[in-house]
């Protein structure tokens, strides 16, 4: 039995390759119209624990005004910032689960560290949609109940060179549409 979808929403089934022709797991694909923008809704309870000296979700996607806390699961205290144009912020030596949570609302993806263990990172990808998803192991997405209508889909991935922007082509989203390949140009797992 199918999943009931509103009137007029389909759904897009993609496959997304590395510049090999090699599927990419852990793309992240949205997306973009203004009517997506408009739909687009601060979510709730999104995190990015440190675990085992990693953030844990290593890639997190997240709409502007989205507010993010960010626990502190080691045993050590850990001094997590970004210094990204999407978002700027600090929170210092610390242990457990900070006060305030840091509100992301520009889009744009920020690239996270910790000050004192240096091998961390991770990033918090900002997107204008509510449609977007991440691909599977195999490289493939389905994203269901999109809104009929013409789209920008944009697809980004860890691969891609620092401050590269998300890669872009035009979609269209109907009633029956065919599976979408992904070819990401300037990346290689």
């Amino acid at each position: 039995m199918g999943l009931l979808q509103p009137a007029g929403a389909g759904t897009l089934q993609l496959q997304v390759q590395d510049k090999n022709g090699k599927p990419l797991p852990e793309a992240i694909v949205f997306l973009e119209s203004p009517e997506a923008k408009a739909a687009a809704k601060p979510l709730k309870g999104v995190e990015v624990a440190q675990v085992a000296r990693q953030f844990k979700p290593a890639v997190t996607v997240v709409t502007p005004g989205t507010a993010v806390l960010f626990p502190n699961q080691d045993t050590v205290r850990h001094h997590v910032y970004s210094f990204s144009p999407a978002k700027t912020f600090e929170l210092k030596l610390y242990t457990g689960v900070p006060a305030n949570p840091v509100t992301f609302d520009k889009v744009g993806v920020a690239v996270l560290g910790c000050n004192i263990h240096d091998t961390m990172v991770a990033w918090v990808l900002v997107v204008d949609t509510p449609y977007f998803g991440r691909t599977d192991a195999s490289g493939k997405l389905t994203l269901d109940n999109v809104p009929h209508g013409n789209y920008k889909l944009r697809t980004w991935h860890t691969s891609l060179p620092t401050g590269a922007p998300a890669a872009e082509q035009a979609q269209a989203v109907g009633a029956a549409a065919a599976p979408v390949l992904v070819k990401l140009a300037g990346s290689s797992i």
